[in-house]
């Protein structure tokens, strides 16, 4: 009687498999080959049939080299920091690609000689913002006002006003930031209520400068008064301005939120900013403002701790020159045209499954709290809700009033092919009869 564990194929002849091989130039093949080796042990305990080898092993592998998996976000939350922030334009994901071989990075090509690191960055960066004599870029916002912090106020003073003490996210605080670098911070005015006149008895001899903090994950409402930028340049000392989502300009929809122009106008010496917000890019800090100053941080020795990678320069300078990004592209986009497309997904979908329903966006990341953005969802089960998280590919959305939304604020009309079969196949695992049908 022929054993089938006597006939367990060899390593390498596994190895040589083209599905397998292909694997191995994807994944690495040590990886692949420990997954070889598991799968004939089970071959030769003869739990696993010879000429099933190659489909376990291949079953067996991870589908891509890294365990990040690729979210369809529908939760209407345009900058999710659980998601990444703002997801990539197609000119800055081609940039990724291009720039992850050897690049002129750091070299000019035409003499041979060493040159601007990211200089085509920053050249982008200064054109959007032309009110900033020097532009700088660092690898993260917080970073943006580490580096001024250490740079200009280690040893000395800040003066900030109480109530724009915040907290960043995941138990980050402003004054613990800026303190850890050596900074005396001198509080100003209470939570609510700030005056010109605060500040101007806060200044003295050892006053590095100014920090204006926006508070952008809250709102203070009520009995609040605070002093803005042009008034604070009034006062003989510099003042940085923490704008945090970095939008570079005035937008029709977000009228309370700052912008790098308007705030340089207005008086302020340096601008800090995230590009990985409103500015639709990867993650990254923004330094804008007085050319003497944003050199000065550039040449400071903790400004190497704190140097982006080509990656980002690439993506930066992408999202800067190229095509409306995604985040700009759902700010613009209309309550009745996503509505007309969220009509349509439900048709695809199932009438008795789902439906289209009106709904409210949000911006996110820390940004335009309380401001909500027009939109429009599907609406379904919400015991489809987990079996669509983790799925293939993996569709978060948020559930509501009993009811999962697919907010199409932030679903991409080329994504919508995906959402409705992984509804269908979702539906259709969870013994939904119109997902079956």
């Amino acid at each position: 009687m022929d054993d089938p564990r006597r006939r367990t194929p060899r390593t390498d002849a596994v190895l040589a498999a083209p599905t397998v091989a292909a694997a191995a130039d994807r994944l690495g093949r040590d990886r692949v080959k420990a997954a070889v080796v598991e799968v004939l042990a089970e071959c030769r305990a003869g739990s696993l049939a010879p000429e099933d080898v190659v489909d376990a092993v291949v079953a067996r592998l991870p589908g891509s080299s890294t365990s990040m998996r690729p979210v369809v976000n529908a939760t209407g939350v345009v900058v999710h920091t659980n998601l990444g922030r703002a997801p990539l334009s197609t000119a800055a994901l081609e940039a990724v690609t291009l720039a992850a071989g050897p690049t002129d990075v750091e070299l000019d090509l035409a003499t041979g000689t060493r040159g601007r690191r990211g200089a085509g960055a920053l050249a982008a960066l200064s054109a959007a913002c032309p009110d900033a004599g020097g532009v700088h870029v660092v690898n993260n916002g917080a970073a943006a006002l580490a580096l001024v912090a250490c740079a200009l106020g280690a040893g000395r003073e800040v003066v900030i006003a109480r109530g724009e003490l915040v907290e960043i996210g995941d138990g980050f605080r402003i004054p613990d930031l800026v303190q850890s670098l050596g900074v005396r911070l001198v509080e100003v005015g209470t939570t609510n209520r700030v005056r010109l006149a605060d500040y101007e008895a806060a200044i003295g001899p050892d006053t590095a400068f100014v920090l204006k903090v926006h508070p952008s994950n809250f709102t203070v409402e009520g009995f609040t008064s605070s002093v803005d930028v042009s008034a604070l340049a009034t006062l003989g000392v510099p003042v940085v301005a923490d704008i945090g989502s970095g939008l570079l300009a005035p937008h029709p929809r977000l009228p309370d939120e700052p912008d790098a122009a308007t705030t340089l106008r207005a008086g302020a010496a340096l601008v800090t900013a995230s590009g990985d917000k409103l500015l639709g890019g990867p993650q990254c800090g923004l330094l804008l403002g007085s050319a003497p100053l944003v050199e000065s941080l550039r040449r400071h020795p903790f400004a190497r701790a704190l140097r982006v990678d080509k990656l980002t320069l690439a993506a930066l300078e992408a999202t800067l020159t190229g095509p409306t990004p995604p985040v700009a592209a759902a700010l613009a986009a209309r309550p009745e045209d996503l509505l007309a497309r969220a009509r349509r997904l439900a048709v695809a979908i199932g009438p008795g499954l789902a439906t289209a329903v009106e709904s409210e966006g949000r911006v996110g990341g820390g940004g335009a709290p309380g401001v909500p953005l027009p939109s429009a969802a599907v609406a379904l089960p919400s015991s489809l809700a987990t079996p669509l998280r983790l799925g293939d590919p993996s569709v978060v959305g948020h559930v509501k009033d009993g009811r999962l939304l697919l907010d199409l604020l932030t679903v991409p009309e080329e994504r919508e092919a995906d959402v409705v079969d992984a509804v269908r196949r979702a539906a259709a695992a969870a013994g939904t009869a119109e997902g079956a049908s």
